[in-house]
């Protein structure tokens, strides 16, 4: 069996070309466009590498975007007070804070301080819970939502199908399941207390893993024809690599994501789209 390889490069230009003719409309129509507001707090490398990419698509796009940067040793209320500032400014109509916050901080506090309506990250309460009863309107997570995309977009069937998910966090493990049941997946979160877990992953038509954990799955671990998921992402001394022993799967999965190149380029380009979404939701109102 051929493996092919779901380029996460391409799918993510192909949204961000939709995105772009879609702003392009507004502002030919004498509209505002979307705008984005990215907070940076304290001057984590890494941190400043992610918001310097998200303002680039941004322009690619034609997008307005906005990075505040706020130093480490701020007091919480000043962050929370520039939130309510934006929360309340109609020009913004997408509000980001960078994850992670420096010690110190209540990221829950903070993320919730977020106006719903302006969560592109789909984070706060009142997107998670929309999510999951299946409200249109919810925001959301992004990273999730970019592996449905990923999904539709290369022709792979989610409706009917066995869908393992490895990990139960909230940004990934848990909306991604709920994303695949809104599908019509059948699906199995599995996570470290889990016993049989050979014997699902064997079972598994759909595999997505955000185990966090370096090439710890290989390719005897799964039934021929498997789609599978590589939602991590491990840097070390050989390069980087995601939770799946790639080179193990090659004719065993009949689709799999590549790391770098494969679920990364799609968080940023469905940030792209929920500020897009926000944006007209805001001016239905």
């Amino acid at each position: 069996m051929e493996t092919k390889l779901i380029d996460g490069k391409q799918i993510a230009r192909e949204i961000r070309a939709e995105l772009k003719e879609k702003i392009k409309a507004l502002k030919e129509a004498g509209k505002p466009v979307p705008k984005l507001v990215v907070i940076l707090v304290g001057e984590d490398p890494a941190s400043e590498i992610y918001v310097r990419n998200k303002a680039k698509a941004c322009g690619w796009i034609q997008m307005e975007s906005e990075t505040i940067q706020m130093r480490a040793d701020i007091r919480e209320e000043e962050l929370l007070d520039k939130i309510q500032e934006l929360n309340q400014d109609p020009g913004v109509n997408g509000i980001l804070v960078q994850m992670p916050l420096p010690a110190g901080f209540d990221a829950e506090k903070v993320l919730d301080a977020i106006d719903p309506s302006k969560d592109v990250d789909g984070f706060h309460p009142m997107n998670v819970g929309k999510m999951a009863i299946g409200n249109p309107t919810a925001l959301e997570s992004c990273t999730p939502a970019g592996v449905i995309q990923l999904l539709e977009r290369s022709g792979i069937e989610i409706s009917g199908k066995y869908c393992v998910v490895v990990g139960r966090s909230n940004i990934v493990g848990k909306p991604m399941a709920r994303m695949l049941l809104a599908k019509n997946g059948t699906v199995t979160v599995l996570h470290s207390k889990t016993q049989n877990m050979d014997e699902i992953l064997k079972q598994a038509d759909i595999f997505v893993s955000a185990i966090g954990k370096p090439k710890f799955f290989r390719g005897s671990q799964f039934k021929e024809g498997v789609v599978i998921v590589d939602v991590g992402i491990h840097r070390s001394e050989e390069g980087i690599c995601g939770d799946v022993d790639t080179q193990s799967c090659q004719g065993i999965a009949s689709y799999i994501t590549p790391v770098p190149g494969g679920v990364g380029p799609m968080t940023i380009a469905m940030l792209l789209y929920n500020t897009l979404r926000a944006y007209e939701q805001q001016h239905e109102k």
